[in-house]
Order: structure tokens, then sequence, then C-alpha cells
């Protein structure tokens, strides 16, 4: 093996959140040496892809499981991004100015949501509140055979839809063109992360490199780097995937997201213009425990097994979720989803909240479209994390980052760029990344 000169920051993966600290530290920092192991050909082959995710920048402004606070620091993290495209001229290539709205149907949801907007409309002063007339000229198939009360509050003129994959490649063009030494190495994978004498060794199929500090940006591979380190013990992994459903016909022009039930740690079905589909709905997430890592590659079954760490405390939670009539009957619900033939008769009467008069024709599975998810599990204390993940330790950093991860990735890198920069005693351009970042 050869052992490569010593890195400042060797990140592991190129996805939006991985390529985001590229950037970040490129840009912004003094920090020069930067090592990035892709271990695919190119970058955000995974849940970065447009074909992983529902495109939406993630704002807080349609997101109902979020609290006020949550939706608050949502708005200012996912700004960055939205903040970025417009910035540097990407808009119509990256990023997108498309209509989206919540939606609420029945009496309780109605009443739900006009509290929210109470609450929530100074946060959001641009919300255009639309009841049943304003929903009809708007999204006509909404309100098409729609016999309960409904209402709606919606966004305009907002960059709302994101091509992650191309927002990815831009960060690395973008971190390529600075000064700085930077090597990047697709279709290398690190096998192994070491740490001797306060330097991590990271060997991959093809040498051994050195760096003084590392972050993996590796979803579930992140865990599984930090326990090898010995962090991270206490945790362990629920992978869960999602697939989509493509309409036969353009029927929306619009995002249309529905009200999230608290008692499910996952995604309510929503409808998205797909920028990859020449803008055709796309209904979605199924949600469901699939024993995988990587949603379309081949199962690594021994990393699998470690991540899951199927134990007496991960039994317990998955208990726990499982004794709920509620979260127990959406499972079951998910799983026929995905069933051949059948999957999009069941799946319809969840897509018909937001169309009435869709039938199971209108409906095709979207295949090759789909990604996973890596819940965390708490086992000492019994119960699945929500939201994103992260370990610290020195100068070793492992994201685990399910949504809204892409949304908020240059807040991601900021963090993290900031915490580098201590560790190694660098500055960061405080002005710049204000001008171009956060105020632009």
């Amino acid at each position: 093996m050869i052992v490569n000169k010593t890195f400042e920051t060797a990140i592991i993966g190129s996805g939006v959140v991985g390529s985001g600290l590229l950037f970040t530290l490129a840009r912004y920092t003094d920090i020069r040496d930067i090592v990035l192991f892709e271990k695919y050909d190119e970058p955000a082959q995974l849940n970065s892809s447009p074909k992983a995710n529902s495109q939406t920048l993630h704002i807080g402004d349609i997101e109902t499981n979020y609290s006020l606070e949550k939706a608050r620091s949502v708005k200012r993290n996912a700004a960055m991004v939205a903040n970025y495209i417009s910035h540097f001229g990407y808009e119509g290539e990256i990023g997108f100015r498309r209509n989206k709205m919540i939606l609420a149907v029945g009496e309780d949801e109605v009443a739900s949501l006009k509290e929210r907007y109470k609450v929530f409309s100074e946060l959001f002063p641009y919300y255009r509140y639309m009841e049943a007339d304003a929903l009809r000229e708007k999204e006509p198939m909404i309100m098409e055979g729609r016999e309960e009360p409904v209402l709606a509050l919606g966004v305009e003129g907002e960059i709302t839809t994101v091509d992650f994959k191309k927002l990815s490649e831009s960060f690395v063009q973008m971190a390529l063109d600075t000064d700085k030494n930077i090597q990047i190495h697709y279709n290398e994978e690190v096998l192994e992360i070491r740490e001797v004498d306060g330097v991590f060794e990271l060997t991959t199929g093809n040498s051994t490199y050195k760096a003084r500090t590392v972050v993996a940006n590796a979803g579930a591979y992140s865990l599984l780097f930090a326990q090898h380190l010995g962090y991270g013990k206490n945790l362990a992994i629920l992978p869960i995937g999602g697939s989509f459903f493509f309409t036969t016909r353009k029927l929306l022009d619009s995002k249309v997201y529905t009200m999230q039930n608290p008692k499910l740690p996952f995604a309510a079905v929503h409808a998205d213009p797909d920028l990859t589909a020449d803008w055709n709905t796309r209904f979605g997430p199924t949600a469901f425990a699939l024993p995988k890592l990587e949603r379309y590659r081949q199962a690594h079954i021994r990393d699998l097994l470690e991540a899951m760490d199927i134990g007496k405390d991960t039994l317990e939670v998955y208990y726990n979720l499982l004794k709920d009539s509620t979260i127990r009957n959406y499972i079951l619900h998910n799983f026929l989803d995905e069933l051949p033939y059948i999957g999009k008769h069941i799946f319809v009467k969840d897509a018909r909240k937001i169309i009435p008069a869709m039938s199971s024709e209108d409906l095709i599975f979207a295949d090759g479209f789909g990604g996973m998810r890596p819940q965390i599990i708490d086992k000492e204390n019994h119960r699945l994390m929500m939201g994103e993940a992260k370990l610290t330790v020195g100068g070793a950093i492992f994201n685990m980052t399910p949504s809204p991860g892409a949304s908020t990735s240059l807040a991601i890198a900021e963090k993290d760029a900031r915490q580098l920069c201590d560790f190694l005693g660098k500055g960061f351009d405080e002005e710049q990344h204000l001008k171009e970042i956060v105020n632009a």
C-alpha cells in the first residue's frame, strides 16, 4: 500500500452534503489540502439523485410536522441553498421557482391548518390562503369530485424545486475552480478509518491516505465508520425505503403536500411535478423497512447486519413501533403498495386525498425511483431519533442525514467547516460567506 501525503481534511461521500462541504472549505476557509472520496464514478449517485427524493427545497412552510422553532431554523438553513442558486446564476438549471402548497382535507385538518396559519404566517408572510374557490381556479383537479371541506396554504414565486445532483456537481466544480489543493477520487471506496497518533489513516482498495481531520457524509456508512473508531456504539440503523408512482398524464402544476400525522415518523403522501420527467406528476413516497443500505445497489449483508445491530435494545424499539396500531397499519399498507399489479390499486386510495377523481389507471410504478433513509435508533433510550443525526469527536465528524439534509446541506457544511477551522487553527471568511450564501 502507498501512504500518501497528509491532507488537512478528508471528506467521504460526494452527495449534496459532502460536496457542499468541499465547496464551503475551498471557497470560505484557509484550509488548502482537501481530499474527497466517492465510491461511484460521479457525484450524487444515491439519495441526492433526483430519482431518490422529491426534489423539494424543504424550508419549513409546508412541513406540518415542524414546530415554529424548527421551521424558523430550517428556513434560515435552507435559504442558503436558494441564495447560492440565485447568487451564482443557477436558476432554471438547478433551482426552479414553482408553486407549492400544503393541503388540509376534512374538518379536523382544516381547523388545524387554520390554527397553524395564525402561528406561522408571520414567519412565512408570503402564504396564500386558499379555500375551495381559489383552489378550483389554481389546481382544478384537486377539487374535481371533492365533497369534504378543504383549505390550502399556497407558496408562489419562491425557489421550491432543486435538482440536488446538479447542485452537488456545481459544488464540486466551484471548489475545483479555486486555488486550493483538491484531490477527488471517484471509484475509490474508503474501506477503513484508523486513528494513529492523532492522524486519521483512510484505507481504500488502492492506497492509504492520511488526514488531520475527516468528515464522513455517507449515510448509514457514516455510523459504521464512527463505530469502527469506537464512537456511537449506542446507535443503530433502521433502513427505510421509499418508492413513487407517476401519473400517466400531467395532473398538477404545483407541489401538493398533505398534513402530517404526528404519530407517523415518515412523510405523508405528496405530489410533485418531476423535473426529470417533463414536469409530470410523481406521487409518493411509500415508506417501509427494507433490508438494504442502498436502494438499487447490491446488498452488503455484513454492513447491513452491523448497522442494524439487531439485539434486545433494538428489538424493543421495533416492538414499540409495531404495537401502535396506527404505525402497524401504516407499515402494512406501505408494504402492500410495493406489490406488483395490486400496489397501485392500494396506493391510489392515498393519492385520492389530493386528487379525488384519480383512478388506479392514472398511476404507473416509478421504476428506478426511490431511495433509502437511515433512521437512527437510540438503543439506550429505546427510541427512534428523528431529523438529522451527527457524531463529532475531535477532528472527526460523522453525518447521518435523513430529510431535510439536502435542503440544509450548506448549513451543515458551514457548521462542519467552522468546527474544522477551529480544530486546525484556520480562518473562515465571514464577510464573503455572508455576502454570497447567507444574505445573497
